[in-house]
């Protein structure tokens, strides 16, 4: 799994929504990403986070296609990825970071997995992570 690339929901966002304004870029990203052939998921709070943000941004109808499509595999946070990820929200005081990008963090701590693609600065902020996605 060290090899996979945890996809955020703002690249998913950004992926499906023409008019947003990182969708060349989510493009490029997501075609570099296949022609590696690395193994993509999603965590179970990017699944709720990036489906409430769908609904919100492009409607009921394509938010309940893409979370009932199937097309990336889930993988469940551990409860000891839950508590690291507060843990990391409360190291991290002065940052802005939500829960579900804590948990992101946690779970790409503990399965040693370097790459997220996200267009989300927090992951940049944290450190450790190679950002796909988002201009250096």
């Amino acid at each position: 799994m060290t090899n996979s690339v945890l996809w955020d929901s703002s690249a998913i966002l950004a992926l499906l929504d023409a008019d947003d304004a990182d969708h060349g870029r989510a493009v490029a990203a997501a075609r570099q990403i296949a022609s590696e052939a690395r193994p993509c998921f999603v965590t179970n709070y990017v699944e709720a986070e990036a489906h409430a943000l769908l609904l919100r941004k492009l409607g009921r109808t394509l938010a309940r296609q893409w979370l009932t499509a199937g097309g990336l595999p889930v993988v469940r946070a551990l409860p000891s990825e839950e508590q690291h990820a507060k843990e990391i929200l409360a190291r991290h005081a002065d940052k802005d970071w939500t829960l579900c990008d804590a948990i992101s963090f946690a779970v790409l701590d503990a399965r040693h997995i370097a790459r997220a693609f996200t267009f989300d600065r927090h992951f940049r902020q944290y450190g450790r992570i190679q950002v796909l996605g988002l201009p250096r």
